[in-house]
């Protein structure tokens, strides 16, 4: 479908990112496992060469696929997540010293992420009391618990991934892919989005716009997707199925 240009609207991957990437930033990239990761911007960002991030993700990709391309190359100095298990390069790099890491439990990093959009400079939460999570952070003692104090985290650059967008900016998630990206979108300085299908303002529902598009300064419709399968478990022939049918 041709849209109509605006000035957030950009032809492709790589103008989207010219400008905006820096060495040694700050970066959030969207995405859950291999669920709704901005494939075409890593793309461009991985061919850039630019390195020394910070990376903000709650996982970093598989090996040669999403944010895994980008510790191939060795761009990324740091990453803040929360799961890494399905990356050898990763684990190899860690144990060697050669990336830094900050652990967060999924839900505190989800909140971390959620309060730096929402201009909060922390929040208090149990999770993690009395465990290497909480060393060197202020605790709290309120009615017998202990709380830890986890700071908000903000970027200089979001990378995001929706189903639908309009030339505004407006974002639609589907389903995985709304577990970090629209959190994600409000906490940059600048957010750039990528969708499958790019649309003039006014054809999505008004009710069903996840992520406006006042937190959207560029935009792309993605080139292509492989939408990769992180593990497939699938039933052996003949073997029944445990579902009970009501």
């Amino acid at each position: 479908m041709s849209v109509k240009a605006s000035s957030k609207v950009y032809a492709d991957a790589a103008s989207a990112l010219h400008g905006v990437l820096k060495e040694g930033m700050t970066l959030m990239c969207g995405g859950f496992g291999a669920c709704g990761i901005p494939e075409n911007l890593i793309d461009a960002l991985h061919k850039s060469g630019i390195g020394n991030l910070t990376v903000v993700s709650n996982n970093a990709g598989l090996d040669g696929v999403g944010l895994g391309l980008l510790l191939q190359t060795r761009q990324i100095r740091k990453m803040i997540s929360s799961y890494v298990g399905e990356n050898k390069e990763f684990e190899r790099q860690y144990l060697a010293g050669e990336l830094e890491l900050e652990f967060n439990p999924q839900g505190t990093l989800a909140e971390r992420i959620r309060a730096g959009g929402a201009g909060i400079y922390g929040f208090y939460t149990k999770v993690g009391a009395g465990t290497l999570v909480a060393e060197g952070k202020e605790t709290r003692t309120v009615d017998g618990e202990t709380y830890v104090l986890e700071k908000g985290l903000v970027a200089d650059v979001s990378l995001v991934k929706a189903w639908k967008g309009d030339t505004e900016g407006n974002l639609i998630y589907r389903k995985t892919a709304r577990n970090f990206n629209p959190n994600m979108a409000t906490a940059a300085q600048v957010t750039v989005a990528e969708v499958e299908e790019l649309v003039e303002p006014g054809t999505l529902d008004p009710d069903g716009i996840h992520t406006p598009g006042i937190f959207v300064q560029r935009i792309i419709q993605g080139a292509r997707y492989t939408k990769l399968i992180e593990k497939r478990t699938v039933r052996k022939r003949g073997e029944k199925s445990n579902a009970v049918v009501a």
